[in-house]
């Protein structure tokens, strides 16, 4: 069992940042930032490998969110800058433990096997 936890979310205005954090009990081979706004499916943002730092983002954040990892401590940031209010969602953390079928599908909810409990970013006009 991986337990995660996450901190940082919170109200911003658009154009704003704010700075996500994850720490997990264990080691991972991958790390991810998943969101989900309401009324909206679960949509993957970014994730890192941690064993080279490969990273991925989703379309809809590249150039403006950053994910890095501190190794030592097994824990994931995701750096939001320059926030729009379609940023509004609840923001969970994921950690990939097996290299499954899903392996090469990063940003793929199935991948992942353990989950945070979220932490709400609200961005307003």
């Amino acid at each position: 069992q991986v337990q995660l936890v996450e901190s940082g979310g919170g109200s911003v205005q658009a154009g704003g940042s704010l700075t996500l954090s994850c720490a997990a009990s264990g080691a991972a081979y991958r790390m991810g930032w998943f969101r989900q706004a309401p009324g909206k499916e679960l949509e993957g943002v970014a994730a890192i490998y941690t064993g080279g730092g490969a990273t991925y983002y989703a379309d809809s954040v590249k150039g403006r969110f950053t994910i890095s990892q501190d190794n030592p401590k097994n824990t994931v940031y995701l750096q939001m800058n320059s926030l729009k209010p379609e940023d509004t969602a609840v923001y969970y953390c994921a950690v990939q433990t097996t290299r499954g079928p899903y392996w090469t599908l990063p940003l793929s909810r199935s991948a992942y096997n353990y989950w945070g409990q979220g932490t709400q970013v609200t961005v307003s006009s």
